[in-house]
């Protein structure tokens, strides 16, 4: 197969990118930071079409993949995986630009890919679309605003996807982790080294490999089987209960008789 994967410096995409390499199949590899990607292509033994690329530039990648040698033309599994938490700071609190940084790479930069790469699949009757979309699109937690919202739009376009795609051959999958120690936390909390690892704290969390394995898995699957969605969590984190804030002077105000 021929394997799109963007984000591939690090983390997810660089563990993607490593588990199709091992099963020999060829690669476009898209990343921001030029000299990560050259060494991961000189690591990987396969045919290798590396494209520094920021996925939030509409026009450029529209360019670049029309542009694809024809070795590499026929893309049949597309990888979206660039994606990135910027801040927890509650939402009157949030920094608009951190804002507008998830929209347009989480966001934006899907479907960008995803309009591109697209027609060609649907013309050649088979491909496969797999997301990288997060727990956090299922279930909110405080400062978790934006950055939810960007992931739960990825499970209905994933959905959406899906019902446009009928009879076409083409599958879709929405590959959700939650806690997974990666490069992630070091970006949301903008390079503070010490907030980033006390996120991991006396906890066993999911790694990239993981994740690999499970996008790797999907695509594995005979062409009549498509795996919708994989929401997965290491073992040591679960849905929490319903939080409720608790005002003792609030209820007892209420409760006082006004004259």
């Amino acid at each position: 197969m021929i394997v799109l994967v963007t984000g591939a410096t690090s983390g997810f995409g660089e563990a993607i990118a490593r588990r199709f390499a091992a099963e020999e199949h060829s690669l476009i590899l898209i990343g921001r930071r030029v000299d990560r990607l050259k060494q991961l292509v000189e690591q990987l033994d396969v045919p290798i079409y590396d494209l520094p690329l920021d996925v939030r530039e509409r026009d450029t990648v529209a360019e670049a993949l029309a542009e694809l040698p024809a070795e590499f033309r026929e893309v049949d599994v597309l990888v979206n995986n660039a994606g990135l938490a910027l801040g927890l700071e509650p939402s009157w609190a949030a920094d608009l630009d951190d804002w507008e940084t998830m929209v347009d790479t989480n966001v934006k930069g899907v479907l960008y890919m995803t309009r591109a790469i697209l027609p060609g699949m649907v013309e050649r009757g088979r491909g496969h679309v797999i997301n990288i979309g997060s727990t956090a699109g299922n279930w909110p937690y405080p400062g978790g605003n934006v950055y939810g919202g960007t992931k739960a739009f990825l499970k209905q376009f994933s959905l959406n996807l899906r019902a446009d795609l009928i009879g076409t051959g083409v599958r879709v999958t929405n590959l959700e982790p939650g806690l997974a120690e990666t490069e992630f936390s070091l970006v949301r909390y903008k390079g503070d080294a010490d907030r980033a690892s006390d996120v991991y704290k006396n906890v066993e969390p999911l790694v990239a490999a993981d994740i690999a394995e499970a996008a790797f898995w999907a695509a594995s699957q005979p062409a009549h089987v498509n795996i919708t969605r994989i929401e997965m969590m290491c073992t040591a984190q679960a849905n929490g209960p319903l939080a409720l804030h608790r005002d003792a002077d609030r209820q007892a105000e209420r409760r006082t008789p006004h004259n």
